[in-house]
């Protein structure tokens, strides 16, 4: 039977949107144009680093916690060129605010295989479409500079709502502000915990991208997973 949905929610990074090159060699571009020379490699080594200590530290962006995510992020930059062995104040001060202001821009991100066409086909079917994605405030923007801001109703941020995913206040949100039941509506994302199982936690309907060769977890039913995203359509109309 074919599954009767009106709304579809969309996670953002890494489901439509991808970056186009590694972090570290946009942080290192980045310090090249201010003559500092740092290997792309050891950067994104360092961001891992030192964006998982913010997170524990200062979850959501620092939410509730005194903290802009646009403070939030300028530390995370900073310290990643610090673990690198950048230490000059007033030139980690230029590239964090320079590199904040470049991930806004299309320049930095592309779309995943079958991203376009697969929103304007559900778009063309008559569904509803929103996003809930656990991103900062620059997300609209970056949407809106990668010409996709038009498919959706709304943009639930986890730092605008408050609470990230897995949690299942932000998909409540979601549902309250379309007023459509929670099984006339699937969640897309490529995350297993925070996309596919708390979608399913709030009673909606999941697909989980998932890129051949990749394991997929014992639970999810073949016909939930997506290998990309033009097949969505297909098992929806099942």
């Amino acid at each position: 039977a074919m599954l009767r949905l009106r709304l579809l929610t969309w996670d953002v990074k890494d489901t439509l949107l991808q970056l186009r090159r590694p972090v570290g060699e946009s942080y290192a571009a980045e310090a090249q144009a201010h003559g500092v020379r740092v290997q792309p490699e050891a950067l994104s080594r360092s961001f891992r680093e030192a964006y998982r200590a913010q997170s524990q530290r200062f979850p959501n962006y620092g939410r509730g916690r005194g903290l802009s995510s646009h403070q939030w992020w300028v530390d995370v930059v900073k310290q990643t060129f610090r673990l690198s062995g950048v230490q000059e104040e007033r030139v980690l001060t230029l590239m964090a605010e320079n590199l904040y202001h470049d991930f806004c821009g299309a320049g930095n991100w592309e779309m995943l295989p079958g991203a376009s066409e697969t929103l304007s086909r559900c778009h063309q079917r008559g569904f509803r479409m929103g996003v809930i994605s656990n991103f900062d405030n620059r997300l609209e923007k970056i949407l809106s500079h990668c010409n996709l801001r038009h498919h959706f109703e709304f943009v639930l941020t986890s730092e605008e709502v408050g609470f990230a995913k897995p949690d299942k206040r932000i998909f409540q949100k979601a549902l309250c502000l379309s007023g459509v039941p929670p099984e006339l509506v699937a969640h897309v994302g490529d995350d297993y915990t925070r996309d596919y199982s708390a979608a399913r936690a709030v009673g909606m309907h999941g697909f989980l991208l998932r890129a051949t060769g990749r394991g997929a977890e014992p639970e999810v039913p073949p016909e939930h997973i997506l290998p990309t995203l033009s097949h969505l359509l297909t098992l929806i109309e099942k």
